[in-house]
């Protein structure tokens, strides 16, 4: 089976190439395997971050009351009794409602302990590609020459050096999504504090413990609003009555208690007399919060204040709504301004609402995210009948104009602003309210984003963008026009790359019928149409349906196209990986020779689709038994396709994972191990968990790991495999089978033939009835069963099974294929076993296997 790359390893060591030292790392979030000069690395190992080094984003507010108590809690938790020299890695978490003071408690304790830590780091954590970014950032504040010059993946994979080569320093995760984002993170950085605030309340327990934040008290929550509604001054008793009626009603919520206290001190008004304009009434239940409520009966008065004051700041704001919440480019919102002036006014209008926070550089602004929502979804006034959709225009428009002209390759001089604006992009397309119409500017932005994911290798990521640009084609251009066409495969082929072949079948379905239909039976669009939708039936093991849908493309592109032109060859390159995966490696060895040598000549050495030939006739070969051929090919392959599509794209990690493989048949479990667990956890980040890649991996890492000996972390790694194939997949899927036999061996080398039995039986039944009798996998899956009999004694099933087996493997693979020499000495283990058992006592059947006869080979 193949899989992908690298995991908690983020340094695996030097080696020498030519006169120039290399030294290997893993990038921020281990999505990607980084190659930095030895003398970046002594850098890293050597810079000294300056007495206050560090990175802390401005509070909106300014103002911190009260949580005294969380803050000597959250000491404690963290230092222990330890001291910044001797620090022990601790890891907290402070999970609550949204806009209860999780990130302001945070920043708080980092300026209070700032001089016990060596280097104190914000990161925004609401992605895997946040965290890079947050890395990133550390480089270039440590070492700036080199990191201005370097990727955003080589400058992560610097500040994970750094953080490993020093200690006592602080790490903050602010608004972690996802737990499991930080595992790679928590093992590998041990030498300094993790800290993570989160709205989420579960998946911790395996990554940190917590500290729930409840809600101000409401003597603190009082003296709260007094501080921002009455700066410097000491408010009167009335003021401080109203003040704490006030702060009753809105629920003790610190970001409503901040905005309220802004307004007040903004327009002047008297805090009963907003309370009363607010018609604000105290919930029944007072123990139950509804942030977005609360935050919601404030906004009306606010946002009629603002433009009073600057009528673009309320403009500025209702866009930003619709973009991600962090490092909104200020460029992004010029052309919304009649000058930069007036931009800055109107940004620092709403900064003085408590609206926005201002980067670091003060280049960009966020907006919190409860903000954004309450935003998106106030109910209108009366006289707003569509208020909910104001500043999503403008939004779609500024975004649409900032794209700038696609890059040629992988990496340009525009990369670093596309990565900038697509978070922006990916925000606003999945923000879309129901049954809003997408414009034909904004589908155009869309579709741009979403091939720059494709060449990227991302367009898994580009389901959101490909869905709504479909919705306008079909809109606007009807059902069956060829545009319509081309977005609806793009969409299912996104699907598929995402792993959701349920989704992306029935559309490859509709899609051809549809292009036959208007552009004919060998229009080009189709036989690509026809092409999709083999390969989606090859992912989910049909190749029944999948072998002759290639073979009849494979003869429309040879008389349509030619017989070398690109798209024939990549037919022919399908065609003959289909056979390969039916086990026909006969006729698949063959056409990929000739494909592989048609290709270098017509597209050249370096083209990715000579790269995939070259990657495809390697796997031909491992199949075939001729580990000598496939090894060297894996590995110039993957040099290539690192040097070409660069270390993240999903063909380098398909190389990289195949080479594992390569090198775990072969034994060399030391080299194969480590590339597989960083696979695995790449493959989660990037793909997610139930992905049938990472399924893969993990069946991968599981083997490798039974290979090595190590049955206490295979057999709970094949068990959750199996058990994620089977309701990802489905229960008779190729896949599916693979890592059950994988679980049966596993317990079958832990000696538990109780559990390995039943299931070799049974996957066996299946092989034989979805892969044919004589398929490869079949082949194994029958030996397989057959050494479990013989390992129980039970010699009148075990040789009968290796017999037939031995004569079908002669027959399909050869007589030299391993795979035969394998059946044939297990059966010769078996027959010697049975002549054993008769000498010993003719008149009993054999009896188990002899502790010192050498074991069967499975």
């Amino acid at each position: 089976m193949s899989t992908t790359v690298p995991g908690e390893l983020v340094v695996s060591g030097e080696r020498a190439i030519g006169a120039e030292s290399i030294h290997l790392a893993i990038s921020g979030d281990n999505a990607r395997v980084v190659v930095l000069p030895a003398e970046v690395v002594d850098w890293a190992r050597t810079v000294q971050a300056s007495p206050g080094a560090g990175f802390l984003p401005e509070s909106v507010s300014g103002v911190f009351v009260g949580r005294e108590q969380e803050l000597t809690d959250l000491r404690g938790m963290l230092a222990g009794k330890g001291s910044a020299s001797a620090m022990q890695p601790r890891v907290r978490a402070i999970h609550g409602l949204g806009g209860v003071g999780k990130s302001s408690l945070a920043l708080h304790y980092a300026n209070r302990y700032r001089s016990a830590y060596s280097l104190a780091w914000w990161i925004t954590a609401e992605s895997p590609e946040s965290i890079v970014t947050g890395l990133a950032g550390l480089a270039l504040r440590l070492c700036p020459k080199w990191a201005e010059i370097a990727s955003s993946d080589e400058r992560a994979a610097w500040a994970i050096t750094w953080l490993q080569a020093h200690s006592g320093w602080l790490l903050i995760f602010d608004n972690v999504e996802d737990p499991k984002h930080l595992h790679s993170y928590l093992g590998t950085l041990v030498s300094g504090h993790h800290l993570a605030t989160s709205r989420k309340a579960t998946g911790w327990h395996a990554v940190a413990p917590t500290m729930v934040l409840g809600l101000l008290p409401l003597t603190e929550a009082t003296n709260l609003l007094c501080t921002i509604a009455f700066p410097n001054l000491t408010p009167t008793e009335g003021q401080r009555g109203a003040a704490r009626q006030l702060a009753e009603h809105l629920g003790c919520l610190p970001l409503a208690l901040e905005q309220a206290g802004a307004y007040v001190y903004r327009t002047g008004i008297d805090l009963d007399t907003y309370r009363q304009s607010l018609g604000l009434v105290l919930d029944e239940d007072r123990d139950v919060i509804d942030p977005e409520r609360t935050i919601a009966r404030i906004w009306d008065h606010t946002l009629a204040a603002i433009p009073r004051r600057d009528p673009l700041a309320v403009t500025l704001l209702r866009t930003m709504a619709w973009l991600a919440p962090d490092d909104i480019p200020r460029s992004l919102l010029a052309p919304l301004a009649p000058s930069q002036i007036a931009l800055s006014n109107a940004l620092g209008e709403l900064h003085a609402y408590n609206m926005i926070a201002f980067t670091d550089d003060h280049q960009g602004v966020s907006v919190h995210r409860l903000v954004q929502t309450v935003l998106r979804t106030h109910t209108p006034s009366p006289s707003e009948p569509n208020s909910y959709a104001l500043g999503r225009s403008e939004a779609e428009q500024a975004v649409h104009q900032a794209l700038p002209t696609p890059p040629a390759g992988l990496r340009s001089e525009s990369t670093a602003l596309w990565e900038r604006l697509l978070p922006h992009a990916l925000a606003l397309a999945e923000s879309t309210p129901p049954d809003t119409p997408t414009s034909a500017d904004t589908a155009n932005a869309y579709h741009q984003v979403a091939q720059y994911l494709d060449r990227q290798g991302r367009d898994a990521h580009s389901i959101s963008l490909r869905t709504a640009v479909l919705a306008q084609r079909e809109q606007v251009l009807g059902h069956v026009h060829p545009d319509t066409l081309s977005s609806r495969n793009n969409l299912a082929c996104a699907y598929r790359a995402a792993g959701n072949l349920k989704r992306a079948i029935p559309l490859l379905e509709d899609t051809l019928v549809q292009r036959e239909q208007v552009l004919g039976d060998t229009h080009p669009d189709t036989l690509n149409s026809r092409n999709n939708l083999a390969c989606a039936y090859e992912s989910v093991g049909n190749l029944e349906r999948a072998i002759p849908l290639y073979e009849a493309t494979l003869d429309q592109c040879e008389q349509v196209l030619g017989p070398i032109h690109p798209d024939t060859l990549s037919s022919r390159n399908n065609l003959a990986c289909a056979y390969r995966a039916a086990g026909n490696l006969k006729r698949a060895v063959p056409l990929l020779e000739d494909t592989l040598v048609q290709r270098e000549q017509v597209l050249g050495d370096t083209h990715p689709d000579t790269l995939a030939s070259r990657n495809n006739l390697a796997c031909a070969y491992r199949a075939a038994g001729d580990l000598e051929r496939a090894i060297p090919l894996y590995e110039t392959t993957l040099v290539q396709r690192e040097q070409v599509l660069g270390d993240t794209h999903p063909d380098t990690l398909a190389s990289r994972n195949n080479l594992a493989c390569a090198y775990r048949v072969t034994k060399k479990v030391e080299r194969a191990v480590p590339l597989f667990e960083v696979t695995l956890v790449q493959r989660e980040q990037v793909l997610g968990d139930t992905h049938p890649d990472t399924l893969r991996s993990r069946n991968n890492l599981a083997r490798a790991y039974r290979t090595a000996g190590d049955l206490r972390r295979a057999i709970p790694l094949h068990e959750t495999a199996v058990a994620q194939y089977e309701q990802v997949l489905g229960d008779a899927h190729p896949d599916t089978l693979s890592s059950r036999n994988n679980l049966a061996r596993a317990y079958e080398a832990a000696g538990n033939l109780e559990r390995a039995m039943p299931l070799y039986e049974a996957t066996l039944a299946q092989y034989e009835q979805v892969l044919g009798d004589a398929h490869p996998d079949t082949l194994s899956s029958r030996n397989n069963l057959a050494c479990a009999y013989l390992a129980a004694g039970n010699l009148e099933r075990a040789i009968p099974l290796l017999e037939t087996n031995l004569s079908q493997c002669e027959r399909v693979l050869g007589d030299t294929h391993p795979d035969t020499l394998n059946s044939r000495n297990n059966l010769t283990h078996a027959h010697r076993e049975a002549k054993a058992a008769q000498k010993k006592n003719p008149a009993r059947p054999a009896g188990p296997t002899d502790p010192h006869q050498p074991p069967p080979t499975v």
